[in-house]
């Protein structure tokens, strides 16, 4: 079971690695709401949802940081240089959290991919989806989550 509605955020701790950039939660925390998305690099939903992703952080890179978590589904995703490359190849510019050993995963109880966590500026979770195709959904809570602030 996901987190609960208005749980805080957890530690962005126990990574294998950071690409593009590292965020410590309490930078996140405070000025604008988080997006953390799971995915893996095996997910071929994760791939195809991924240009809508792209879209959607393009349009609110300037009022809500994106966090991808690459959360490993078999042992050869956690193959970095595959990881590190299916980023590339998904136009993946935003910080990349590689959870190899699902510690993060396990804060966050997730357990599908891809799954977007949407927290408020104070780091309460607002909204969680799962699955491809609710990205329109995604931008409406983003929005609401945006208007409320």
């Amino acid at each position: 079971m996901p987190l609960k509605q208005k749980s805080d955020m957890p530690e962005l701790a126990g990574e294998t690695l950071w690409l593009n950039k590292e965020w410590k939660k309490e930078e996140l925390i405070g000025s604008k709401p988080t997006l953390i998305h799971f995915w893996s690099v095996s997910c071929g939903l994760c791939e195809e949802a991924m240009p809508k992703l792209n879209k959607l952080r393009d349009s609110y890179q300037n009022a809500v940081h994106f966090v991808s978590v690459h959360m490993p589904r078999s042992k050869r995703d956690r193959d970095i240089d595959k990881i590190t490359k299916g980023a590339e190849r998904n136009g993946i510019t935003q910080a990349v959290f590689v959870d190899n050993d699902h510690l993060l995963t396990n804060a966050f109880q997730n357990e599908y991919v891809p799954a977007y966590y949407l927290f408020d500026k104070d780091g309460r979770l607002y909204h969680v989806q799962t699955g491809d195709d609710g990205i329109r959904l995604l931008r409406k809570k983003i929005e609401r989550i945006l208007n409320r602030s």
